[in-house]
């Protein structure tokens, strides 16, 4: 028996019991669809995370005013002067700008609108550190640092939440903590980043914010984001600020009182963590697939019992073992790739769906269905099919024709 005519005699079987080989391809399409859909958020969600992180830049340096993986006795906070001479070009030659920031959590109210948001007190080098562009206005200056000018920028989700976006909004005053403040620009948006969203924030002078709006010390400042020369040089701009901050801090011999965090740090991390979600949600799906394999094997237990004499007939007019094992095997093999097929079609319908409801919530998500989830879903429904049906084609195969053709 040639291959073309065992997938000829398949069909026949499978159409002379239409809504029994239906209900069975209904459960390698759950499981297909489901293992292409999970896979596809998984992929989307690890690419809306890592890049939203590589958004701000690949040679990007965190330093933060506390150890994390120690406690240390008499911590220095982190200063201006700290920031000052990280910026020297002789000191730290792979170090391109500093950006010193302090920052909290305030309410700003207009028109009796309020919402929360998360301040941040930066000076005209974070636009450049960041990487941040602007939809209106300007950025902040060094005479609004030095004059602690009452001057804010809004991300454009804190506009949105306050203005009617159709008209400029720069020259309108906010209240912050009640106090008053112009505004003077509109972020672009850069949605969400290592910290959470880049977009419900507030940007401030420096000077005025530590003053008047989040209470710090003297020239205490809460993190410096440093900027290297290229993302080659991170690894030395990196030692670099520990070696200065270890002599200003006199730390030379003992812990460090700061921590250094740069983009690869986070984005390692969150890759690690999508990693996991996307094997997570891959492994719930495949046990519906299993599942859906376990239905095969069921319906051919019961076509090999109905079809006892049939098969006893085949070997008595000179079927060989082979022929009837490749017969079943063909039959269950068609089952799940008919379904692998429909499941394709259903999982990217999936896929597509969460994606609109994600843009029509307003998240930045698009799952992804990717060309390896597709060839992995197609190769694994296949062999589930071969799978399950080993069994059942085997116990065929292994009829006596005499017993075969006695059986009631």
């Amino acid at each position: 028996m040639n291959l073309t005519q065992s997938i000829r005699e398949a069909l026949e079987s499978l159409m002379a019991n239409k809504l029994r080989a239906a209900l069975t391809i209904l459960g390698i399409v759950i499981g297909v669809a489901a293992v292409i859909a999970m896979l596809a958020v998984g992929t989307g969600a690890q690419d809306t995370i890592l890049g939203s992180i590589s958004g701000i830049g690949t040679n990007l340096l965190f330093v933060f005013d506390s150890n994390f993986t120690q406690d240390i006795r008499n911590e220095q906070p982190l200063t201006m002067a700290d920031a000052a001479a990280i910026a020297d070009i002789f000191q730290a030659p792979h170090v391109q700008a500093v950006a010193p920031v302090v920052n909290g959590n305030v309410s700003v109210n207009f028109s009796g609108e309020t919402v929360n948001v998360e301040l941040f007190g930066v000076t005209p080098d974070f636009e450049q550190v960041r990487n941040y562009s602007l939809l209106e206005g300007s950025f902040i200056t060094e005479d609004n640092v030095n004059g602690r000018a009452s001057v804010a920028l809004l991300g454009p989700e804190v506009a949105d939440r306050l203005f009617d976006r159709r008209t400029l909004i720069t020259g309108e005053t906010i209240r912050i903590e009640g106090q008053p403040f112009r505004i003077i620009g509109v972020l672009e948006s850069k949605g969400g980043g290592s910290f959470g969203s880049q977009d419900n924030v507030v940007l401030v002078p420096l000077t005025t914010a530590r003053l008047r709006l989040v209470n710090r010390e003297r020239d205490h400042i809460d993190v410096l984001y440093v900027q290297a020369v290229d993302a080659s040089s991170v690894p030395l701009a990196s030692e670099e600020i520990a070696q200065i901050l270890r002599t200003r801090h006199r730390t030379a011999l003992g812990a460090d009182d700061f921590t250094i965090f740069s983009q690869q740090d986070f984005l390692s991390v969150a890759g690690t963590i999508t990693n996991v979600l996307t094997i997570f949600l891959g492994g719930i799906a495949a046990i519906s697939l299993l599942v859906g394999g376990i239905g095969i094997m069921n319906i051919m237990l019961v076509s090999v019992t109905e079809r006892t004499k049939e098969i006893g007939l085949r070997k008595a007019v000179g079927a060989r073992k082979a022929d009837i094992l490749i017969q079943f095997l063909t039959e269950s093999s068609l089952l799940s790739m008919i379904g692998g097929l429909i499941g394709i079609i259903f999982g990217w319908l999936i896929a597509f769906a969460v994606g609109q409801i994600a843009a029509a919530s307003g998240t930045p998500f698009t799952p992804n269905v990717s060309l390896g989830s597709v060839l992995l879903a197609t190769i694994f429904s296949t062999a589930v099919g071969l799978f399950f049906g080993i069994y059942p084609a085997s116990r065929a195969a292994n009829l006596e024709p005499v017993e075969a053709l006695r059986y009631e």
